[in-house]
């Protein structure tokens, strides 16, 4: 769908970064910038930024960057014009009717045959399970304890054992073999057609509006694996669902219980717990987080009492936290996992163990001190000093010290030494430049593994100067009589300084609206992005600053005037040319 650049503009100017994104990202002041930790990369410490004045975020970890739009393009995984309909709507904004192209109206009549499919799918199983071929699969799910109610309540089901009984099935419903195939329910080959889920107990995995998007089958007896869920279709995206949720949505409490399994939700549910989902089959997502914050502000983790299940609880901590949401663990030990739980102690104490659930800290610091043998003074030390390290996590000392107190308590940790040990730690985060260190351009974080870009020092001082130029208004004056756009020699950044001088001229700065134009092609936008949001070296003096502009136009000045003088056709344009680069040797500029 197309939209004018002024309504984009619109809609971007009225939707604040700040606002947005700390609805999935817990966000912390630092003078006129805000830090939380990065959602698309996993990280302990900060350097996720977002910069009201620019309406920009930014990682220095990973490089991932952008606007508003592009921040929901790629948390929430949607198209633009998806993301532009998101905050039209939080704005208050009426979009104007588009006409689906015929692409998108293919791709909405094939998702709605999905839905149907799947929807007859769980039809079926549940036919099943109530048939005579079905027994065992029914007298499997009473006999883990689960009641008609419950089974009804979650449309459970048994999937024959005849491995093409659904796509027969399907077939008799009308559905054709392309969408029958593209469900991921049935594998369709030439040697025949196979059912993905064969001879098990069948669980419908819904989205949040109580649409079947997928399965999970789990064998009755013996086999691998033991749990099999849809593979990722149109409608089916594990990372992005959370099992329950459709039922726990409505629930009335103000928090939910996160486990790991399908069967410990419905046991819970069954208990009276409403408010329990399960991730499936997958470690904890940021998508799934930001699924939840939807919906409540605090979590209780029941994951397994098993070594994979603390794992697992270690990974989903950082996650919630990151969301903004706040994070509780239960203790259920000796048992193994809610299920289990209900089954032997019932949902009185399951409550108990709830209203018990332990600090998130608490819970991390616990399971960290089992690394070490705390009668061993080395490995003592190197506990606290893992203590502190993880105490930095906490920007705001109010909150800091908070912990600091509770953890010397619990752990007996002297809190003046461990005070002392943070602030030494705190000291030691940033970089200190020394005396007699050059000034240089800053370093520019690449993705991990990527290809390291093969840069000169061309290019590094035409995207510094623009950097510049966006980042201190005082830099345009200085240089307005001395360099425009076509002194940028390389293409992306012709076209960034073509938009950055006309704002200039006019004396406006708008950042993120010039992203905007790039939002077409990601490399170029990244780009754009990671020069918007780098700077000069922290703790320069302002003679160094100095120093540092005057070097940076020089070279653009001077690269551009060397690129005209392969052009020229006459001796005397070279000339003036070559005077205009020696005049240069003798510029002195001052930001001040």
């Amino acid at each position: 769908m197309y939209y004018s650049d002024d309504l984009v503009e619109e809609v971007r100017s009225r939707s604040d970064i700040v606002d947005v994104i700390s609805g999935y990202v817990r966000l912390t002041k630092r003078g006129g910038t805000y830090f939380g930790l990065c959602p698309f990369h996993n990280e302990k410490t900060p350097s996720f930024s977002v910069t009201p004045s620019k309406q920009m975020y930014y990682c220095f970890g990973c490089g991932a960057g952008g606007n508003v739009f592009t921040f929901l393009m790629n948390y929430e995984n949607v198209t633009f014009p998806e993301a532009m309909k998101t905050l039209a709507d939080r704005a208050g904004i009426q979009l104007p009717e588009q006409e689906l192209s015929e692409q998108e109206k293919r791709q909405a009549s094939l998702k709605k045959t999905l839905l149907d499919i799947h929807k007859e799918a769980g039809r079926y199983y549940y036919y099943q399970l109530k048939s005579k071929q079905g027994e065992a699969a029914h007298a499997y799910l009473t006999g883990r304890g689960l009641t008609e109610e419950t089974i009804r309540h979650f449309g459970l089901g048994y999937s024959s054992m005849y491995q093409d009984d659904l796509y027969r099935y399907l077939r008799s419903r009308g559905f054709h073999d392309s969408a029958i195939a593209q469900s991921g329910l049935v594998r369709i080959e030439e040697r025949g057609c196979h059912d993905k889920f064969w001879n098990r107990v069948m669980y419908p995995i819904m989205d949040v509006n109580s649409r079947i998007i997928g399965f999970g089958g789990r064998v009755m007896g013996q086999g691998e694996p033991k749990y099999l869920n849809s593979p990722e279709t149109m409608l089916f995206d594990k990372s992005r669902n959370l099992y329950g949720l459709n039922f726990a949505k409505a629930s009335r409490k103000d928090f939910f219980i996160c486990c790991e399994g399908y069967m410990d939700v419905i046991a819970m549910h069954q208990a009276g717990f409403t408010n329990a989902v399960a991730s499936l089959g997958t470690a904890f997502t940021p998508q799934q987080a930001t699924l939840l914050k939807r919906y409540t502000s605090q979590v209780i983790l029941a994951y397994d009492s098993d070594g994979a299940g603390v794992k697992a609880a270690m990974r989903a901590i950082p996650i919630l936290r990151s969301a903004g949401i706040s994070v509780r663990v239960l203790n259920m030990r000796p048992h193994k996992d809610p299920d289990e739980f209900m089954k032997a102690l019932g949902a009185e104490e399951f409550e108990k163990r709830i209203q018990n659930a332990e600090n998130f800290f608490l819970y991390q610091t616990s399971v960290l001190s089992r690394n070490y043998n705390m009668e061993d003074p080395e490995q003592k030390t190197a506990f606290y000093r893992e203590t502190a390290k993880s105490l930095l996590e906490f920007p705001e000392e109010l909150e800091r010290n908070n912990y600091l107190e509770a953890v010397s308590d619990r752990f007996l940790i002297p809190k003046d030494s461990l005070k002392k040990l943070v602030s030494q730690m705190s000291r030691q985060v940033g970089l200190v430049k020394k005396e007699d260190e050059p000034v240089r351009m800053p370093a520019e974080p690449d993705k991990a593994g990527a290809k390291k870009e093969k840069d000169d020092g061309n290019k590094r001082a035409q995207r510094m100067l623009l950097t510049i130029l966006v980042g201190d208004k005082r830099a345009y004056p200085k240089i307005r009589e001395l360099i425009g756009p076509d002194d940028f020699t390389e293409k992306l950044y012709r076209e960034v300084a073509e938009e950055v001088f006309s704002m200039l001229a006019e004396d406006k700065m708008n950042p993120a609206a010039i992203l905007s134009h790039f939002i077409n092609d990601e490399e170029e936008y990244r780009e754009v992005a990671r020069m918007f949001n780098a700077s000069l070296p922290g703790g320069l003096s302002e003679e160094e600053q100095d120093k540092a502009f005057t070097e940076t136009v020089r070279r653009v000045k001077k690269n551009s005037l060397a690129q005209k003088g392969r052009q020229v056709q006459s001796f005397d344009e070279l000339q003036k040319i070559v005077r205009a680069q020696k005049e240069l040797d003798g510029l002195t500029l001052r930001l001040s």
